[in-house]
């Protein structure tokens, strides 16, 4: 536990120039962008120049922009990510009401896709070549080349308006209601999660069948062990590396593909707050959304780098 403790504070201070340089990169993207903030503050105002003039200045646009960035960066560690220009209130605030919406979504989505591929696969692997694999075969195949959004709409008409089992959009906090949470939250993450669940279905299949074909499970079984305990115990956790490393990445795909599922559900997330931000030309809410969503994508790999040295001692042996 010592050598993965200091791994991690090894990680964790790798993480300080990555966080920097996402900063930076958002900051000029957003600098260079087409939308004034003073012209969005003033939106539909029709302001003088004068008054255009006085508002960059008093929040010092006209600064050098090293020194923006300098006063950027200490804002952030404050916890300041400016304020919109639209509705005149932090974004801190717009964005720690939206938040919640879409971790649930994208960690529901990743549990989905978790468990569906973990079965999946694992059924895949033991039924090698024969009607099961084939079948898991050509449906993650499809799930793979089937765009999320695509499955959104599909599951729309068909779940939702011809059978009428799930809404249409919407969304129910699960404190007044767990069962209506779970049925506004289904499709979305479903949505989400089938095309990274066929993805880890098909790494998980090849792990398992390498792992399968190696002497230790012959001898296992062969000395008298049940093939379920040899696959579970042993099997399982060895074949779980390259399928934890793939998922690190996909959680990226998870937290971006939510934009596009929570506005076709209508979901007050993350993403439908940066959709309308974009729309409404409020670059401060657009910045704020970006920021954090890439910040919690370093984190969440940052846990999957633990769990990966958990999995496998021989890597925690190695980087020590």
């Amino acid at each position: 536990m010592t050598a993965v403790l200091r791994i991690l504070l090894r990680r964790v201070a790798l993480l300080v120039p990555l966080l920097l340089g996402i900063v930076l990169f958002v900051f000029l993207v957003m600098r260079f962008s087409d939308v004034d903030p003073a012209s969005a503050f003033f939106q539909g105002a029709n302001p003088t120049p004068r008054q255009l003039h006085d508002f960059r200045e008093e929040h010092g646009l006209l600064d050098p922009l090293p020194v923006r960035y300098a006063d950027f960066v200490a804002g952030l560690l404050h916890g300041d990510l400016g304020t919109s220009a639209l509705t005149r209130a932090p974004v801190i605030d717009q964005v720690t009401t939206a938040l919640p919406l879409t971790l649930q979504l994208t960690f529901l989505g990743l549990g989905i896709a978790v468990v569906l591929s973990l079965v999946a696969g694992v059924t895949a692997a033991i039924h090698r070549d024969r009607l099961p694999d084939q079948i898991i075969r050509v449906v993650s195949l499809t799930g793979v080349a089937a765009p999320g959004f695509w499955l959104a709409l599909l599951m729309i008409q068909y779940l939702a308006v011809d059978l009428g089992w799930f809404p249409t959009g919407g969304y129910i906090n699960p404190a007044d209601s767990l069962t209506g949470w779970l049925r506004t939250m289904t499709l979305p993450a479903l949505a989400l999660s089938l095309p990274v669940a066929a993805q880890l279905t098909r790494i998980v299949r090849t792990a398992v069948v390498e792992e399968l074909d190696k002497d230790y499970v012959r001898t296992a079984i062969g000395s008298g062990l049940p093939p379920r305990v040899v696959v579970g115990r042993n099997v399982l956790r060895n074949a779980l590396i390259n399928p934890l490393t793939v998922l690190g990445l996909r959680v990226g795909y998870l937290l971006g593909g939510a934009v596009v599922i929570e506005t076709i559900f209508s979901l007050p997330g993350m993403g439908k707050l940066m959709i309308d931000a974009v729309k409404n030309g409020d670059p401060a809410v657009v910045q704020g959304v970006v920021l954090t969503t890439a910040a919690g994508f370093v984190v969440v790999n940052l846990v999957i780098d633990v769990l990966y040295l958990l999995v496998n001692p021989r890597l925690r042996d190695a980087t020590t």
